[in-house]
Formats: structure tokens, C-alpha cells, sequence
């Protein structure tokens, strides 16, 4: 996480950023000629080198939003990162669009760095940022949101992490690390997912020789009310099991545990801003791969509370730890549940890297998701379940088949219709975000890499939705 220090001047010499509203002049030290024509239109930069020290002008338009003001923050940053340093003037700012505009700064900095060892000191990378503002106060809003950002940077290097280091169990040993001021975590493995009756997950991580687990993280909150519930693909690699992926792209497989990702740093952001709101997060954590005890296509798994499914593809083993993860949410009696996974390249089909797919049994539910998502720049697209979506899961030897065995339909929304199966009547948001997990390459506002797709959703979510009292 780099280093951001609140104060009243701009540092030394270095490099500086200022949000400029449209049609407002540059200060008078801003004299290069460069800045004559600039018009602070949005999304808008001008470099100017030169003179005492290097200056970037940031349009954020009129009338700036959050996601304008991350951008101009993102874009200072990108700019400036082969230097150590960065200021940014925020005098005259209003709170909410100065951290808005670190948050992009922060956000677009990180980098994936802790097992590169060749020439470390000949890449620079920025790790310092002063923020130079007028706001006394700003001080504690900033903290509550600097929180946040690191729970998002503490998922984007889990997603990141290759996966004969980040095992079920190191995943398990990473949720060791962040259940503290509270913040507690239960691991099942072994006989304890068998009396528990976790047919999929078993099944799924029956052909590693890193055994599968449940985590289960709790934050108690203080309000007297039943949690929410998050619930996360965490399948740490995806060969596809028998039914194996072909060669080309496999290597992408080690982000396949984004959602358990997303919602142990939603939980750790919760934990650390101290958060009024109860809320638990269940985790499936496994490893699907090729052996002699691997699970099979056309086996059938018994799930806890007696419905039998028959598997069709292995490779659709993430529908079934889920199963099992809302399973256990749902014995939680939760005010709701959001799942989070990677789980079809059908929703990538559909909505390309751009957004992720919702799907949900609960129009109320599903808006504020979006809402939620809307606000932090992640952006959702609700998508159908249909009737004919269940019935093209209608087994002939079990209760339902996971998957279709028909090529070419919309395996998005049967996977959701599978899993609305298990959630009983809790209100329930499904997040396919299969697509979005990873950005293959950098740009203005995103690093490339992991991003954390989730945690400050999750996030919002519970900030606008379940920490008033009054709402619930």
C-alpha cells in the first residue's frame, strides 16, 4: 500500500496534480503555455514539464462525481508512476470528491510486486502521496476509506498469487492473518466437512492433494439484527477436472477464488472501519484437479438437506461448492445473501469485461446491488432466470442436474437457476464475475492485473443498506 500523508503545503519538488473545474484558469504559477487551451472538460489531462517541477492539470468538468474525481486521482497516478512521489493539491475540494480523488490515486498504484527479485532497484514504482488540503477533518474520513483500500489491495494480491503457493490451506492461513479486532474465522476440513454434509466441495477438492476447506469469517457488528451473508467461489485453481480445460488460457485459472476473495477483503474492510453491521462471509475453498480419486461426470452428489444432483461437467464444479457454501449461509437465518464467483464464460459472452452479471430472487435486493456497484464504479447488468432455465436442469436419475448437457445455452443463467435452489426464501443476489476479476492491460484508471472486483461493493453495500437500523 503506498504511503499518503495529509498536509497544508506541497512538498519539495515533487511532481504535482491539480483537479481543475471546466472553465476555471490555472493557478498563476502555472504560466507554460500549455495550460493556455486547457478547459478542465472531464477525463482531460495536461503534462507540463518543465520549470521548477512537473505539473499535471486534472479536468474533472463542473459539476464532478466520485467517479470522475477517482479518475483524475487514477490518472494522476498513472502518470507518475516511474516516480517515487506524487502531490495533489485538494484545497478547495469538497470532501467527498478529495477522497474520491485518492482513492483513484491509490487504487491505480498498486502493483503486484512480491515475488520479483531480478533488478528490484531499477524499478521504480510510485509509494509516496501528499495530499495537500485545507480540511481539518479530513483526516478521519480519509482513514475509514483508507480501510477499504487496504482490504481491496489485500484481495487483489490473493487473486494475484500463483496457485502452488496460495494452496485451500495458505488461503486459510492468509484469513488467519486478517481475523483480528473481532473479526472471527472457522475452517472446516476433513470429517468436518463430511458431517456437515458438503457433497460438493468434497467431490470438487476430492482430487487434489491440497484438500478442500470451508472458512467461515464473522464480524459481529453492534446492531442487533441477523448478519449478512457473503458467500465466495474460492476454487484456487481450475483445471476442469476429468471434463479438463484445454491448454490455452488454463494459466488464467489461478484467479478462479476472486469471489472468495472479494468477500474475505469486504469482511476485512467491515472489520477495520468497525462497521455497526453484522455480516459473515462463507467461503469455498478447493483445488479442481485430475487424479484417481477426482469426481466423475454423471456421479451424484447428495447435498445436506437431501436433494441429489447429478454432475455433467466438471468443469462447472464452482456452482457446486457453492451449493454448498449458501447451503451453510442460509442455516446463518441471514437478512440476505450476495454470492460472489468466476463462474461461467457465458456471462463474459454476454456483458464482455465491461460489467458483471446479476441475478437475484429479490427486486429490492438486486437494485441496491447495482446501486451499490453504480457508486464504486463497478458496474452490474441484471440478467433472467427463467422457468425454462430450471426445467433444462431436470435430471432423469436425480432431483436436478447442475449444469445443461446442451451446448451453446445460456449456462449463466441456468448456474444461477441452480443456485437459487439452495437459498430457500432468503433474498439472494447472485454476481457472476467471471470477466471483470482481471484487467489484461493497464490503462488510465486500472492497473493491469487483479482488481479486487467486489470489496468496495460489498462494501458500499453494507454502508448504504444494513448499517441503519431504521432500514432493516
Amino acid at each position: 500500500m503506498i504511503r499518503v500523508a495529509l498536509t497544508g503545503h506541497v512538498e519539495g519538488d515533487w511532481p504535482l496534480a491539480l483537479p481543475v473545474r471546466l472553465g476555471a484558469s490555472p493557478p498563476d504559477f502555472v504560466t507554460a503555455a500549455a495550460a493556455d487551451d486547457f478547459s478542465g472538460l472531464p477525463d482531460t489531462i495536461c503534462d507540463i514539464f518543465g520549470g521548477a517541477r512537473r505539473i499535471l492539470l486534472l479536468g474533472i468538468g463542473s459539476t464532478p462525481d466520485e467517479q470522475i474525481m477517482e479518475g483524475a486521482g487514477a490518472k494522476a497516478a498513472a502518470r507518475t508512476l516511474q516516480s517515487s512521489r506524487l502531490a495533489i493539491d485538494l484545497r478547495g475540494l469538497r470532501r467527498r470528491d478529495a477522497i474520491a480523488c485518492l482513492t483513484g490515486a491509490v487504487t491505480r498504484a498498486w502493483r503486484y510486486d512480491r515475488l520479483r527479485t531480478i533488478r528490484q532497484e531499477d524499478a521504480p514504482k510510485l509509494t509516496d502521496v501528499s495530499a495537500v488540503t485545507d480540511d481539518s477533518d479530513l483526516g478521519k474520513r480519509w482513514a475509514r476509506e483508507l480501510a477499504v483500500l487496504e482490504a481491496l489491495e489485500f484481495a487483489r494480491d490473493l487473486v494475484t498469487e500463483p496457485s502452488n503457493t496460495l494452496t485451500p490451506c495458505e488461503f486459510v492461513a492468509r484469513l488467519e492473518q486478517i481475523a483480528t479486532g473481532g473479526l472471527t474465522l472457522e475452517v472446516l476440513r476433513g470429517d468436518g466437512l463430511r458431517r456437515a454434509g458438503l457433497a460438493g466441495l468434497l467431490a470438487v477438492g476430492g482430487g487434489s492433494a491440497n484438500p478442500p476447506a470451508l472458512a467461515v469469517l464473522r464480524w459481529p457488528g453492534t446492531i442487533d439484527a441477523p448478519p449478512v451473508a457473503f458467500v465466495g467461489k474460492g476454487i484456487t485453481f481450475d483445471t476442469g477436472g476429468i471434463s479438463i480445460k484445454p491448454a490455452d488460457g488454463m494459466w488464467d485459472m489461478r484467479a478462479d477464488m476472486a469471489g472468495a476473495a472479494a468477500c474475505a477483503g469486504a469482511m476485512m474492510a467491515l472489520s477495520r472501519r468497525a462497521s455497526p453491521a453484522p455480516a459473515i462471509a462463507v467461503l469455498a475453498l478447493a483445488e479442481n484437479a485430475v487424479s484417481e480419486a477426482a469426481y466423475r461426470p454423471s456421479d451424484v452428489l447428495r447435498h445436506a438437506n437431501g436433494t441429489t444432483v447429478e454432475v455433467v461437467d466438471t468443469d462447472a464444479e464452482g456452482r457446486l461448492v457453492l451449493m454448498d457454501a449458501l447451503g451453510m449461509a442460509v442455516r446463518e437465518k441471514p437478512l440476505a445473501i450476495v454470492d460472489l464467483a468466476t463462474l461461467t464464460g457465458s456471462v463474459v459472452t454476454a456483458l464482455g469485461h465491461h460489467m458483471a452479471g446479476v441475478f437475484s430472487n429479490d427486486d429490492a435486493l438486486a437494485a441496491a446491488v447495482s446501486a451499490a456497484g453504480a457508486a464504486v464504479g463497478e458496474l452490474l447488468w441484471q440478467l433472467p432466470i427463467d422457468e425454462s432455465h430450471r426445467r433444462a436442469l431436470d435430471s432423469d436419475i436425480a432431483d436436478l442436474r447442475h449444469c445443461s448437457p446442451e451446448r451453446g445455452q445460456p449456462d449463466a443463467c441456468h448456474a444461477a437457476a441452480f443456485l437459487r435452489e439452495f437459498v430457500g426464501g432468503v433474498p439472494w443476489a447472485h454476481l457472476d464475475i467471471a470477466g471483470v476479476e482481471t484487467i489484461a492491460e493497464a490503462d488510465d484508471r486500472h492497473a493491469a492485473g487483479a482488481t479486487g472486483f467486489g470489496v468496495r461493493l460489498l462494501d458500499r453495500l453494507v454502508r448504504d443498506r444494513f448499517e441503519d437500523p431504521g432500514r432493516l
